[in-house]
């Protein structure tokens, strides 16, 4: 059992390519090594602290190498986070379907089992490639590595990672994106930024779906926006449909901002690059 979210282990799969899962064998000799008694109760608990640190810091040194990869080649990447049901690959689709002839687009998908979502979002015509976690709950910054050598991502697209339907594990996991994006539907409670902080204070937008249905529903939409800002004062918040295509502009447009902004980021970087080079070459021709 993971230590840092409480999810077993098991095998990842990705497009049918099995391997095991990057922390299992540590989770697993970590975990017997602590069923000793009460006894040492404190030393089990500094362990098990230790083991979480260690985890986490693997995975952030994958998120940096990942969001280096990115910002050197202009790609805007979203970790999309929901819990099961909020619509998320519904509205993956409907976005795609807008926004496809406009950008290149591709997509990881994350779930335990199955390869459904992919399937429908390659109906689309964009490519995406299936991540199962097995007995997981979250993408890791690892998984999406790899995932990436399989798409052979462009320079100046857009990279939407559907995560595994999950509020609280994915909110730990930095998978080197430019920002998380919470997904919400309505038919939800509107207390879930309160049950969830950590995912919605580590959310940039949060998308309030299937707004169509609020003439059959008793959901209060202030009141949820007024929690979600309770825990993040600055998310920002989007009232979308995928199919009334209500928000969807909206949403299109923050999405048009950001990979400007991460292609403009990468262009800066190339010629900052150029005038060091440029700086060296010279400095070393008046050596000579």
């Amino acid at each position: 059992m993971c230590v840092t979210c409480g999810c077993s282990e098991g095998e990842t799969r990705i497009e049918g390519e099995a391997h095991t899962h990057s922390y299992s064998q540590v989770h697993a000799h970590e975990h017997d090594s602590l069923l000793h008694g009460h006894a040492h109760a404190h030393s089990h608990a500094s362990r098990m602290v230790q083991v979480e640190q260690d985890i986490l810091a693997k995975n952030n040194q994958y998120a940096t190498a990942n969001r280096n990869y990115f910002a050197g080649h202009g790609i805007f990447v979203l970790n999309l986070v929901s819990s099961p049901g909020s619509g998320k690959t519904s509205l993956l689709t409907r976005t795609i379907e807008r926004f496809k002839d406009k950008a290149r687009i591709a997509v990881i998908e994350g779930d335990q089992q199955t390869s459904l979502d992919a399937d429908r979002i390659r109906a689309t015509g964009v490519s995406a490639i299936q991540v199962n976690t097995g007995k997981g709950c979250h993408l890791d910054a690892h998984m999406v590595g790899h995932a990436m050598e399989k798409l052979g991502l462009r320079d100046d697209s857009l990279l939407l990672i559907e995560n595994v339907g999950n509020l609280v594990c994915p909110a730990a996991f930095d998978l080197g994106e430019a920002h998380k994006v919470a997904i919400l539907s309505v038919t939800e409670g509107e207390d879930k930024p309160l049950k969830y902080p950590d995912m919605f204070a580590a959310a940039e937008v949060m998308l309030l779906n299937k707004v169509d249905l609020l003439p059959y529903l008793s959901f209060n939409v202030p009141l949820c926006i007024e929690y979600a800002r309770r825990i993040n004062p600055h998310i920002r918040v989007i009232l979308i449909s995928a199919v009334s295509d209500e928000g969807m502009g909206e949403w299109q447009e923050w999405l048009d901002e950001g990979m400007k902004q991460a292609s403009a980021k990468k262009t800066n970087e190339v010629e900052t690059l150029k005038r060091r080079v440029a700086e060296l070459e010279a400095a070393l021709a008046a050596k000579d």
